[in-house]
């Protein structure tokens, strides 16, 4: 059974092109399934043929009582699920036995989303500076809220892929497609700044296509935006929970606030299902009187 979990893991990483994080993430919850199974079947079972959807509502009650949070027994049984999906697919199985299974609901939080009033104070923490480092970070967290994009979509922009006379951004999503973004006049001269006179200072004569580099001129890291943003929302009083996708969940909110439709804000986030997008129509209504509330 365990050579099933292998295989599993391998096709994981070959085939469907996960990450290490993601596939580390699998091998834990299906050890963990495994290691639950075990004295059954020691006794009952010889292969995954003979795990009945019983055994796996057991499993999932055996996950609740050891007070797991709700999302965290959600992913485990997720990745159960996955895979007898692929044991079936692979002509290990006949039947799935969770297909009549029913994943735990999971109640879902809705984002941070952050005022006008707060945006502004956080965008206006690395313009009270002028040196390489601030007129970078004015052009990183200008773009993150002119755009909405991730931080991986970020982090991995080229140089190229800025277009100042265009006043676009090409950026390529987590599904490989690229998309082009309007800049808003904002965030267009915080990369002009940050160009003319922060970027080369940067990079003290080395070469480097990526766009944003940190300080000792090598390509910014995901972890070196996080603490970018926590630092200036310390700074600008907003609390410890403000990250770079909070200025992505405020973007949203913001455009659908200003009477942007759902289509229009699915394209500049790149969801690839638009009731990812319809999520932010909840909070909206706290911002409806908000007026202005995209920078122009």
């Amino acid at each position: 059974m365990q050579e099933q979990i292998d295989r599993f893991l391998r096709y994981l990483q070959d085939e469907k092109g996960y990450s290490g994080n993601t596939i580390a993430a699998y091998r834990n919850d299906l050890q963990q399934f495994l290691t639950f199974l075990d004295p059954i079947v020691a006794d009952e079972m010889a292969s995954w043929a003979d795990v009945d959807g019983e055994r796996i509502k057991m499993y999932g009650a055996y996950l609740e009582d050891r007070s797991y949070a709700p999302s965290t027994v959600a992913r485990k049984i997720a990745s159960v699920k996955s895979f007898f999906s692929y044991l079936l697919d692979s002509g290990v199985l006949v039947d799935n036995p969770t297909d009549a299974l029913d994943a735990p609901k999971v109640e879902k939080k809705l984002p941070r989303i952050l005022t006008v009033e707060e945006v502004e104070s956080l965008l206006a923490e690395p313009s009270k500076g002028t040196t390489p480092k601030a007129l970078r970070d004015r052009a990183l967290l200008e773009l993150l809220y002119a755009t909405g994009m991730r931080v991986s979509e970020v982090i991995t922009l080229e140089y190229g892929d800025l277009d100042l006379q265009a006043k676009r951004v090409v950026c390529t999503g987590r599904d490989g497609k690229a998309r082009e973004l309007p800049l808003t006049a904002r965030a267009l001269e915080a990369q002009l700044a940050y160009l003319e006179k922060g970027r080369d200072a940067l990079l003290r004569g080395r070469t480097e296509k990526m766009l944003f580099v940190n300080q000792r001129g090598r390509p910014l890291t995901r972890q070196g935006l996080w603490l970018i943003i926590k630092s200036y929302a310390e700074a600008a009083g907003l609390g410890p929970d403000i990250t770079p996708h909070t200025l992505r969940h405020s973007c949203a909110a913001h455009h659908l606030a200003q009477g942007a439709d759902l289509k229009q804000v699915r394209e500049l986030l790149g969801h690839a299902n638009i009731a990812t997008t319809q999520a932010y129509m909840n909070v909206v209504s706290s911002l409806a009187e908000e007026t202005d509330v995209v920078p122009a």
